[in-house]
């Protein structure tokens, strides 16, 4: 590991907005009232990277809260920098496999679960590493409240429509969907916010697929 990252990691550790591992068991159930102290909605980035969208979507909602989480820590350190930096007390981080989710947090806890940009895990044996296979739709479909939305953003077509043929098939209700985001006139505030990866992608003119839907 190169003394970029490693410094990134040991300076991760001492963010009081990052939550690392096991220590976010702790939360589970009462993220709003003990992490942010607060009784405010709770949002998830899963797979945030560098934590662009989390950031960005805690400034333009402060009366909700936003964790991004990923298991990268040289990546969570910039959106979790910029957070304390700014002084945006509505966002934090949590650093686990996602595959573990439900460890860290309760049914129901969770008003929107976000997914931006993913690895597609292409080859077939990896299908069930996919962020919208059917067993993490499973997990996230029991965090999210009643109400509970669930968004993807991504360049890739073929992650994309396989994400469709969950939904689809598992029979979830499609809001909004298209498979070029800045031609459709679904873009507002929040759709518009670009991670790092989506900024090369837009200049290679690579099209952007959105979907949102819930599960009742």
């Amino acid at each position: 590991m190169g003394k970029d990252k490693l410094r990134k990691f040991a300076e991760v550790a001492t963010f009081a907005n990052v939550v690392q591992l096991e220590a976010g068991q702790a939360f589970k159930g009462k993220w709003a009232n003990t992490f942010f102290k607060n009784e405010q909605p709770v949002i998830l980035e899963l797979a945030c990277g560098k934590g662009e969208y989390t950031v960005n979507l805690a400034k333009l909602f402060p009366e909700k809260n936003f964790i991004g989480v990923d298991y990268k820590g040289n990546r969570i350190w910039r959106g979790a920098k910029t957070a304390l930096e700014e002084g945006i007390t509505n966002v934090g981080f949590l650093r686990i496999q996602i595959e573990t989710i439900l460890e860290y947090f309760a049914a129901g806890e969770i008003d929107e679960i976000w997914i931006t940009f993913p690895d597609p895990q292409p080859q077939i044996s990896r299908e069930k590493k996919r962020l919208t296979h059917p067993k993490f739709l499973e997990k996230y479909k029991t965090l999210l409240s009643d109400a509970g939305i669930m968004h993807l953003k991504t360049d890739n077509d073929g992650f994309y429509a396989y994400t469709l043929e969950q939904i689809e098939g598992l029979k979830l209700q499609k809001k909004r969907e298209t498979t070029d985001l800045y031609k459709s006139n679904l873009v507002d505030d929040v759709l518009a916010i670009k991670t790092y990866y989506e900024r090369k992608y837009l200049a290679d003119s690579k099209n952007i697929n959105y979907v949102e839907w819930t599960f009742k």
